[in-house]
């Protein structure tokens, strides 16, 4: 019988014996390591008793769908809820639309767990708590930018560490789901709330920045802005406890999954991460997704992450019930499959208006059923890193773009780990524009250097320290052989 090579290295143990991602340990399998495939319906307000569950469930089935995200409440609750000024949809009535279709995949051996938006509030939260609501620099109250009825919420006072605590308790009391995803629970732009403007105060002695749409102000070095990355951080941290705590005193093996981690990367401990990257617009290049698979694969080792993908549009006007040509849906979860990511599809408004998707959908998932085998346990086994920048940058994107037009296998490496158990792997570490690095990021860096490996770095990589200041000279000028001038 003749195998090809992978089916080769499979049975030899090759891929096994080639070690973690970049040093890092496989984590302990779980009921969060099963899922390979997750769907995710998203419901919109008229959805209760106007969608077809079983319609649903029998996709479910014939995607092998393990596991699914429904939507539960938050801005909408779609639950017979208890929760003062949590608002049920008008169309609800005595139904409950996130527990019939919670029952119906369990009953398929699903894992679930319930999505909860908490980034937007109607009227009834404005006038009970206009304190909850996210404030402009000018004072004013932030509306929806999309949905004119709704208030922007802030997410880093009470609205979310009282009322969406008092949310998810109720969701794990009465459901004992497998854990909580909230979307947008990280903010939607600095708030200037008298709960910010204490809280900031009390941490840093300062008032909040006033450079929030001043381009370039992230990056300028300014204390202020430097201070509010810190306390931004700190609070995002203490919710992420406090969300996973309530949740683990209800049912100890869920867990709080929150749908964007990039301010709280390096003080998480997930079991499991979901990436969301739901489709391309614009001039976004093919390989982006499989970038945010690498990229996450980074800082979360070979802990399963999944990628989601949407069927809709991303394009500025965000039309949910149009879809993507089947090729281009394809295409953009192919790409994050490539790199690892087992694939999360997402449908916004449970009526099916427009059904073209269904059918390439399932076609990819099937094959992925088929060829799950090969799609466990990977290995990378490339030796080049790319550096990864906490905000990514131009650079970044055009040495990506390169790395894959010269064919030349890559991994992501975050910017904060060069420690020499992170970089076993890496042979050549590429640095494109990192020009924000510390002492001591410097100092491991050559160290790598020392132990045999090489250094690839263009324009301003190393001229500034961690906090943004400029250094008189590259921190890397000794390894570069050439001075700032």
């Amino acid at each position: 019988m003749k195998i090809n090579r992978r089916e080769w290295m499979m049975q030899t143990g090759a891929l096994a014996a080639a070690g973690a991602a970049f040093g890092q340990k496989n984590p302990a399998r779980s009921w969060y390591d099963r899922p390979m495939r997750w769907a995710q319906l998203a419901f919109v307000e008229d959805d209760p008793g106007r969608y077809d569950p079983t319609f649903w469930l029998d996709y479910f089935k014939r995607i092998h769908a393990d596991a699914a995200c429904l939507s539960a409440g938050g801005c909408v609750a779609f639950y017979p809820t208890k929760v003062p000024l949590h608002y049920r949809s008008k169309f609800l009535g005595d139904g409950d639309a996130f527990g019939e279709m919670l029952a119906g995949c369990r009953k398929l051996g699903m894992n679930v767990i319930a999505r909860v938006d908490p980034h937007a509030a109607h009227q009834n939260v404005y006038d009970a708590h206009p304190d909850w609501i996210a404030v402009e620099e000018n004072g004013q109250p932030r509306r929806h930018w999309a949905t004119a009825s709704l208030w922007v919420t802030c997410a880093l006072g009470p609205y979310n560490f009282e009322f969406m605590t008092s949310v998810i308790q109720e969701v794990m009391t009465l459901y004992k789901v497998d854990g909580i995803f909230a979307n947008r629970w990280n903010g939607s732009g600095m708030c200037y709330c008298e709960h910010c403007r204490r809280n900031f105060r009390e941490f840093s002695g300062l008032e909040l920045p006033r450079t929030a749409g001043v381009k370039g102000a992230a990056n300028s070095g300014d204390e202020g802005r430097i201070q509010y990355a810190a306390w931004q951080k700190k609070r995002l941290l203490e919710l992420y406890s406090l969300w996973d705590v309530e949740i683990k005193k209800r049912n100890p093996d869920a867990a709080y999954f929150p749908n964007g981690f990039d301010q709280i990367r390096d003080g998480m401990s997930v079991p499991i991460l979901f990436a969301d990257r739901q489709a391309r617009s614009g001039s976004t290049p093919a390989w982006q997704n499989g970038k945010l698979a690498k990229t996450a694969r980074s800082t979360f080792g070979l802990k399963p992450i999944v990628g989601l993908f949407s069927v809709g549009l991303e394009a500025s006007y965000r039309w949910k019930d149009s879809v993507q040509n089947p090729s281009e849906i394809r295409m953009w979860a192919v790409d994050g499959i490539a790199q690892g990511f087992r694939p999360w599809v997402i449908k916004f408004n449970a009526k099916p208006l427009d059904r073209r998707w269904f059918k390439p959908v399932e076609d990819l998932f099937v094959w992925h059923w088929k060829n799950e085998k090969y799609l466990r346990n990977e290995r990378p086994l490339a030796r080049v890193g790319l550096v990864s920048a906490p905000r990514p940058t131009d650079h970044e994107s055009g040495f990506y773009h390169a790395l894959v037009e010269a064919r030349i296998p890559f991994e992501m490496v975050a910017d904060g780990q060069f420690d020499s158990s992170r970089l076993q792997q890496v042979k050549v570490l590429a640095l494109p524009n990192i020009a924000y690095l510390s002492d001591a990021q410097c100092t491991q860096l050559k160290a790598f250097v020392e132990s045999g490996g090489g250094l690839v770095a263009t324009h301003e990589t190393s001229l500034r320290d961690g906090r943004g200041g400029r250094r008189d000279d590259f921190g890397l000028a000794d390894l570069f052989g050439a001075s700032f001038a």
